[in-house]
């Protein structure tokens, strides 16, 4: 995934990207998507996310530039990115390229099993480049996104605080 770069995490920061037609979500496709609305399970994240003393934002898009966009917008703004590219997994290198190049811990959200659907769906351009990949839980998939995510950061924030704490005790030691 390549160095990360760790800077003083004053509150935590997860951006929530999620591609074409999940604004249709409780309405296509219900044997496989589930009944529930994507402001339902924003409001889920969301819940965890107060919880847990993280800020949280949404971002949708059936635009392929505009979700790359919106990743290249967390470089210096958010600490962790969930992402479910939707049918912009299987085919977009740029959206790949965009994850690669923010260097921001990412995790890969599907609600169905990519690998128990079409052969087509088999495969995933942006999983090489995130931290990991939760698929085939429906909503719930957004919940273990979300612990997945909280606890990447706090272990940058808690080797962020290791580093400071011995950087204070060089200095120390060496007056």
């Amino acid at each position: 995934m390549g160095k990360i770069q760790l800077k003083v995490i004053i509150k935590m920061k997860v951006v929530v990207i999620q591609g074409p037609n999940l604004n249709m979500l409780g309405h296509r496709e219900q044997n496989i998507y589930g009944p529930m609305k994507l402001d339902d399970i924003h409001k889920q994240m969301q819940g965890f996310a107060e919880q847990n003393g993280i800020k949280i934002e949404f971002f949708q898009s059936n635009l392929e530039g505009e979700i790359v966009d919106r990743l290249q917008e967390c470089m210096g703004e958010a600490n962790g990115v969930i992402i479910n590219p939707a049918a912009y997994t299987h085919t977009s290198i740029a959206i790949r390229d965009a994850i690669a190049a923010i260097q921001i811990p990412t995790i890969e959200v599907h609600l169905s099993n990519i690998y128990q659907r079409e052969e087509f769906r088999h495969t995933s351009l942006v999983a090489p480049v995130c931290a990991g990949q939760i698929s085939g839980f429906g909503p719930f998939s957004y919940h273990m996104a979300m612990i997945a995510i909280a606890q990447i950061m706090n272990e940058m924030k808690a080797r962020y605080e290791a580093e400071q704490a011995q950087q204070a005790q060089q200095s120390l030691q060496a007056q």
